[in-house]
């Protein structure tokens, strides 16, 4: 069974190869994913890799958490599961916000 690992504080010059050489040298990398803004197109500072087993997560984990990539230390854990978002933004209450649709009048 497949782990996701979820890696922050990753250098914006830092190309989806890179991240998955440097998971590579811990175990088998299944994939490797760089977050990047919808709008900009540019990379926001984070990303997904998972690897092919729970105990290659944690060699993963255990040299690469605090290790530096490009000049910065990265930050490595377990993926937490997506979380469900609602409907909309907020603004709380009956006006503010962008409601998806919801709190008509």
């Amino acid at each position: 069974m497949s782990t996701k690992l979820y890696v922050g504080n990753i250098s914006f010059n830092v190309t989806e190869n890179d991240l998955h050489d440097a998971f590579a040298a811990h175990g088998t990398v299944v994939e490797a994913n760089l977050m990047v803004d919808r709008m900009s197109g540019r990379p926001r500072g984070f990303g997904f890799v998972t690897m092919s087993t729970p105990e290659e997560a944690q060699k993963a984990i255990e040299a690469l958490n605090g290790a530096s990539l490009d000049g910065r230390n990265l930050t490595v854990n377990i993926a937490r599961p997506k979380e469900e978002r609602s409907g909309g933004g907020g603004g709380g209450g009956r006006r503010g916000g962008y409601g998806g649709g919801r709190n008509r009048y």
